[in-house]
């Protein structure tokens, strides 16, 4: 009952400034050990995904806390995994402000960020002072290409993030999928998402044995392809052996929103009108993947159910982000529930 008079005050600012705010907020509370006023933790219900061991399937979606600044206030309302970034080489600004914007009617947001962070560097420190890490939480690290980064040369970008957050990360995603950096998308196609991909599996073996460790490799894809385009990303996905895929990001339609109070911004929407094509995206992922890499199914969870339907549409993780802003941190433990009864069902 208390997180829907926070989000009263909160929906009051602008949002961006807002999501500093709480996130601040919850930085506090964790530190003064009150976080438990508003955590409703998901209950243990451990998974081997990717070759880790998740205490439970529920996480929060990169783009939530971009610079790793506060990861311990995450952990504290009980996620079993938390994804940060998306990080870039270089410190960036990202798009011109205002660039998020909330569509209540629809339980949606429209966001043209644009890769704003801190640089690699940075969110390294602030992962390294973190408590999460260092207990065997779950850390995933989404990285991406600074703007300034011809597409040609974008790879480049991708290794050195990996270089660099290697042996701080639980996985890796990598995130080429945003609508909000030009030209991004155009490495999900054929050529190109074949040549990224194998310099990032090559890399990958090169640090596994400089390191020690193996650290799992993830895709983050659209919601906006058309069924070819799933069928050659999964082929790309098995062939490289890639150990997931995140499913899906942000879409460019505006199926639902045209017609509301900032449904016409640019950049992507989330939210409860992304869910179905998200989750359609998926189903046909995990068909053409038939099991071979693991799916984390995001888009549009504003509830139980919603979490619940990811799961039998094929994935084996589900991450939340506009529902948790939506619904706060009594999602976590909904969602918990509603995702072990699923796997419960799935025998797994």
């Amino acid at each position: 009952m208390l997180y829907p008079l926070i989000r009263k005050f909160f929906f009051a600012l602008d949002a961006e400034k807002a999501h500093g705010i709480g996130l601040a907020g919850m930085s506090f509370l964790e530190s003064a050990g009150l976080l438990g006023l508003l955590a409703k933790p998901a209950p243990a219900c451990p998974v081997e995904v990717m070759g880790l061991r998740f205490p439970n399937p529920i996480g929060i979606a990169a783009g939530l806390d971009k610079n790793g600044a506060h990861i311990d206030a995450l952990a504290g309302l009980g996620f079993g995994f938390i994804e940060i970034g998306t990080i870039t080489p270089r410190p960036q600004e990202g798009n011109p402000k205002p660039r998020l914007f909330r569509i209540p009617e629809a339980q949606a947001i429209v966001n043209r960020m644009g890769f704003n962070n801190a640089g690699v560097d940075a969110l390294l420190r602030n992962v390294r002072a973190a408590k999460f890490p260092k207990c065997g939480g779950i850390l995933g690290i989404n990285i991406g290409k600074n703007a300034t980064t011809p597409i040609e040369k974008a790879a480049d970008d991708y290794l050195i993030c990996l270089d660099k957050v290697y042996n701080d990360a639980s996985y890796v995603t990598v995130n080429i999928s945003s609508p909000n950096t030009k030209n991004l998308r155009e490495l999900q196609k054929d050529e190109a998402l074949d040549d990224l991909l194998a310099q990032l599996k090559a890399r990958q073996q090169q640090l596994a044995d400089r390191h020690g460790r193996y650290v799992p490799l993830a895709l983050k894809i659209a919601p906006d392809l058309d069924d070819s385009q799933i069928a050659a990303i999964a082929e790309a996905l098995r062939r490289h052996r890639f150990d997931g895929v995140i499913a899906t990001n942000t879409t460019l339609s505006r199926d639902g929103v045209e017609h509301l109070a900032n449904g016409g911004e640019a950049g992507g929407l989330s939210g409860a009108p992304v869910r179905g094509k998200a989750t359609a995206v998926q189903r046909k992922l995990a068909a053409a993947l038939a099991g071979e890499v693991p799916i984390i199914g995001v888009g549009g969870i504003l509830n139980g159910a919603d979490a619940a339907e990811k799961i039998r549409a094929g994935a084996s993780l589900v991450q939340v982000y506009s529902g948790f802003i939506y619904r706060g941190p009594e999602l976590v433990g909904e969602m918990g529930h509603a995702v072990a009864a699923a796997l419960k069902e799935k025998g797994l």
